[in-house]
């Protein structure tokens, strides 16, 4: 696109540039199908906080920070001390402001940010008819067939230009011209065919500088709120594959074209108000002294919450493991794997565990069992570099290619009977005819009959998601060199070269819940949103093969003939775990895996108690055992909320740490990565990943309205790929406010992520020189880093600007009743 504009004429390649602009500062949002956890301030990412909050305050009304009274509270409690606040004013560089004054400031509230007004806006002012509301609802109208994902049983037509489409939806509207915009038709069908001509000349007609044009058009697509991230969405999805897409620059288009009608229609009135307006987009971004403080009292909440960790790592630890554990078992570095592994680790001293990404170095295109759909079971920032499927080859004639088959059939006979029963033309009869044949099955899923019993090696699918498809495997295969090769790559970079167990369980995590249209943003991150015990299961095949043992073995890593590999599953709604044992059939260590699940069911009654104590209304731990199935349930669990750190190192510098849910754990060892590759791939991919799943939590709390979903109670699923909030309105992307809130209280502290990694600092720092975008989220403090000392301890906080300084949390605790001699002895 860049080279096409520059290849227009001056005036249509500014507006173009423009409209591109505003483009880029828009998140992406994905489908609810696969729901991952986005970066709302991903457009910021080379901004502070501050220059930020500035910018969102002008194009959304958005908060970058929580309200005054919450950094009060935390202060009155003592969790903030004048040595956070003294270390956060010289960290911002903010010399006028003082301990005093920011402590002063928690106690006023200033106003809320404002955004700049649109046409739409004015015209509203103007004649007391929300307009906003109006053009919102007509264009969720279009959006909702346009994007839809087969909810719609009267689909709109598929793979058509996004303009065109418009064009052709608001030829046929007529609302526009009933609530008085004369002519809104014929307007839109003598419109331009193409966006780039019409962008440029609307962009003069309303009067737009080059200066106020970016600012505008980012403001304009802010107001369709989700629209637009679901546009940048398909736009990311189409750069990665090295193409391009008009999806969101469509969206502008008719965001403009409806301004420009209100133009129109208002007259010289609505114009000199506009002409005053306008004038706002041209100025540069100006953060005022508000925006200033708020930012230093962040900063302080953050840097108290640093001192919190510190002293958990500081904590003695647990006895190290035996020479040869147990048990090994690997979770994803999720939060919600650090309770299970604590408390797995507390059942048997002999276990131990370790943390990899979720996907487990296997980014795979998965179709599952009688399925058609392609699943990306991978970071969204990467492309898949294999193919799998569950199941055999239709074209066979065993018994299981057969069963899939028949079960590929049944399931689109089910598909038909269900829109027959939802059809405008059957539906009514369908219930009065045949309602009274679902009461027995209303009853049993609405009161959650039946749904405490123990799951074995193969439990219900719809109380474990994927436990009864068969084995996944490569399809098609590769070849024995890149097996080897991936097999000693992953085990690398899982610090998993030696000492290993008679039993090693590779535990992807899912969850199992129902009437809960975000639930894949419950599943695993890692995986694209989906659960993970596909890429367990299929490393857990890849490591058992004999000769790949023999081509890693050549490489230095020696896997004992009686180690066992097996694929598991662990459910974070209900905390228990599948073992998929029948994958491999070893009768051997038959003993090994009853153990193993009596071990898993301990640890989980354990985590189930913990659990129990944050949920509300959660009465002890057989009210976890059911919460997933209630149909009434708005919160099954808590997700990630809390995370707070991502910890890289290895495992005994966090056992027996109480971490209480909120550090994502990578094992790592510095010792065994010669040339630190293993570092920088942790750095560039799941530090990344958790830094969306942090900054997403984060924008929920601060600026629900902008950056959340809403409240579950009042969510309308639409076009199946998103929520809307009551009736109508646009789309809602993000976290829903039960995600994040109780009813009375945060459950999630929104604290920007405490990167730490035990490994040479001068290591770290030739990693963020040449990763310019992962060097931008720690120098513009999206990202906080340190580096940890030989005993697991925070030693050294990175300075923006490729330094570091001496970190003693220590002294910042005894600095809190003289915070200029303590923050001299800390930095």
């Amino acid at each position: 696109m860049t080279e096409q504009i520059s290849q227009l004429r001056p005036s249509l390649a500014r507006a173009l540039s423009a409209a591109n602009e505003a483009c880029a500062a828009i998140p992406p949002a994905w489908p609810l199908e696969a729901t991952v956890a986005v970066n709302p301030f991903l457009g910021q990412t080379n901004e502070s906080l501050t220059d930020a909050g500035a910018r969102l305050a002008r194009a959304a009304g958005a908060a970058v920070a929580m309200p005054r009274t919450w950094y009060a509270r935390k202060i009155d409690a003592g969790e903030i001390q004048d040595a956070d606040i003294a270390a956060a004013i010289d960290a911002a560089r903010r010399p006028g402001l003082t301990v005093e004054g920011v402590r002063a400031a928690s106690r006023e509230a200033p106003a809320a940010p404002m955004a700049s007004p649109t046409l739409a806006d004015l015209a509203a002012e103007a004649e007391g008819v929300d307009w906003p509301a109006i053009v919102a609802d007509r264009f969720t109208a279009w959006a909702q067939g346009y994007f839809d994902e087969g909810q719609a049983l009267w689909a709109a037509p598929r793979n058509r230009d996004p303009w065109a489409a418009w064009r052709a939806f608001a030829t046929q509207d007529l609302t526009p011209e009933i609530l008085g915009l004369s002519g809104f038709a014929t307007k839109v069908d003598a419109a331009p065919d193409q966006i780039a001509t019409f962008l440029p000349a609307a962009a003069e007609r309303l009067g737009l500088t080059p200066e106020a044009a970016p600012a505008y058009f980012h403001r304009l697509l802010t107001t369709l709120g989700g629209w637009s991230q679901l546009a940048r969405y398909k736009l990311w999805r189409a750069e990665q594959a090295g193409e391009g897409d008009q999806t969101l620059l469509a969206c502008l288009a008719i965001r403009v074209f409806w301004e420009q009608a209100l133009l129109e229609r208002g007259g010289e009135a609505l114009l000199r108000r506009w002409s005053t307006a306008r004038r706002a987009y041209e100025e540069p971004i100006a953060p005022t002294e508000a925006m200033a403080i708020d930012a230093v009292l962040q900063e302080a909440a953050e840097r108290a919450g640093q001192r919190g960790l510190a002293s958990r790592l500081a904590a003695p630890g647990a006895p190290a493991a035996p020479t040869r554990p147990s048990l090994q078992a690997a979770f994803c570095i999720d939060v919600r794997s650090e309770v299970f592994r604590r408390a797995l680790e507390g059942v048997d001293p002999s276990i131990e565990t370790l943390g990899f990404a979720g996907f487990f170095g296997l980014g795979v295109a998965h179709r599952d069992y009688a399925s058609d759909v392609e699943e990306c079971r991978l970071p969204v920032l990467l492309q898949p570099g294999l193919t799998s499927r569950s199941g055999g080859d239709d074209a066979s004639a065993d018994d299981g290619a057969t069963g899939e088959v028949q079960a590929r059939i049944a399931a689109r006979a089910a598909r038909a009977w269900g829109r027959f029963r939802l059809a405008a033309v059957s539906s009514f009869a369908f219930v009065e005819s045949a309602a009274p044949l679902y009461i027995g099955k209303l009853a049993r899923d609405a009161l959650g009959l039946d749904l405490s019993a123990k799951p074995s090696r193969k439990t219900n699918l719809k109380a474990n998601p994927g436990a009864e498809t068969p084995a996944p495997r490569l399809d098609p295969a590769i070849d024995l060199e890149a097996r080897v090769g991936a097999a000693e790559a992953i085990l690398r970079a899982m610090s998993l070269t030696e000492r290993f167990a008679r039993l090693v369980v590779l535990a992807g995590h899912g969850a199992g819940v129902v009437n809960n249209p975000h639930a894949s943003a419950l599943q695993c991150g890692a995986c694209g949103g989906y659960s993970g015990e596909v890429n367990a299961r299929l490393l857990a095949g890849l490591l058992n093969d004999p000769s790949v043992r023999e081509g890693v073995a050549a490489r230095g890593i020696e896997i004992p003939a009686d180690t066992l590999f097996v694929g598991a599953l662990h459910d974070t709604v209900s905390d228990r775990v599948t073992l998929y044992a029948e994958d491999h059939p070893a009768p051997a260590h038959g003993r090994d895996l009853e153990r193993a699940e009596a071990r898993l069911e301990a640890a989980g009654r354990t985590c189930r108690g913990e659990r129990a104590g944050r949920l509300p209304r959660a009465d002890g731990e057989a009210d976890l055992l059911r919460r997933g199935r209630d149909w009434a349930e708005a919160r099954p669990e808590w997700g990630l909320a809390g995370c707070q750190a991502f910890i890289a190192a290895p495992r005994s510098r966090t056992a027996g740490r109480d971490l209480t849910g909120r550090a994502f754990l990578h094992s790592y060892d510095w010792r065994a990565d010669t040339e630190f590759k293993v570092l920088e791939l942790i750095l560039t991919a799941p530090v990344v990943v958790a830094s969306w799943i942090s900054l997403q939590y984060y924008g929920s709390c601060v600026a629900p309205q902008t950056f959340g979903a809403g409240n579950k109670l009042l969510h309308n699923v639409v076009g199946g790929v998103g929520v809307v909030e009551g009736n109508g309105g646009v789309l809602r992307a993000g976290l829903p406010w039960q995600s994040v809130h109780d009813g009375e209280r945060f459950v999630h502290d929104p604290l920007r992520l405490s990167v730490c990694v035990e490994a040479p600092r001068e290591a770290i720092l030739d990693i963020l020189r040449r990763h310019d975008g992962v060097r931008a989220l720690f120098d513009h403090g999206w990202l906080h880093l340190f580096a940890l000392d030989e005993n697991g301890g925070m030693a050294w906080r990175y300075r923006p600007g490729l330094a570091w300084e001496a970190y003693d949390a220590t002294a910042l605790s005894r600095a809190h009743a003289s915070p200029a001699e303590g923050v001299e002895a800390a930095l």
